[in-house]
């Protein structure tokens, strides 16, 4: 079975992070929320989530790690150094690394992993000065070899499906019992 981590410091995004975490559950992965420092973990609009774990290095033996944006959540982790420690070892070992929102900016250029990759983050030209290293694109999710990163709340769905399929599920089978198709039919 997969493993997703996905990564909880205070001020995280709510909807980033338990959409994550909901969508792959719904596909049949392990999926743990795990909190850099307390157990229970305030979001950026003041929801108190209980993590799963705290974070160890038994998480260099899951498949993904997976962060929220949300302020200051990204920016906690930012300056974490066992976060950054734990980017560097996924990016090196070639296992897959999410980021959403402000994450890819101030994560992954913090990590020093962004050179010449391919990333998206949430607009705004202090978000694209931390990735000026970065191939900056405005797409909505965007996967570059093990990197995968989306610019924000309202592309948490997209970001969550490509999670799934990149590790292998079955993300179409899920669009359709969440009723992701009649959201697609309505836009024609």
């Amino acid at each position: 079975m997969k493993k997703v981590a996905v990564f909880l410091a205070e001020g995280f995004e709510e909807i980033e992070a338990l959409t994550v975490v909901d969508v792959v559950r719904r596909a049949g992965m392990q999926c743990d929320m795990v909190s850099i420092k307390d157990e229970d973990v305030k979001g950026a609009h003041k929801v108190v989530v209980k993590s799963d774990k705290k974070l160890s290095d038994e998480i260099k033996e899951y498949d993904m790690i997976v962060f929220p944006g949300g302020l200051p959540g990204a920016d906690n982790l930012a300056k974490d150094e066992k976060v950054l420690e734990l980017v560097r070892y996924f990016n090196n070992e070639k296992k897959y690394i999410a980021a959403i929102c402000a994450s890819p900016a101030m994560v992954l250029s913090a990590a020093g992993i962004e050179e010449n990759r391919y990333i998206t983050a949430y607009p705004g030209e202090d978000f694209e000065a931390m990735l000026d290293k970065a191939n900056y694109v405005e797409e909505l999710v965007v996967v570059d070899e093990n990197l995968i990163t989306s610019r924000g709340p309202a592309t948490t769905l997209l970001f969550a499906y490509k999670i799934v399929d990149v590790l292998g599920g079955d993300s179409e089978s899920l669009k359709e019992g969440m009723l992701w198709n009649a959201v697609e039919d309505e836009k024609e």
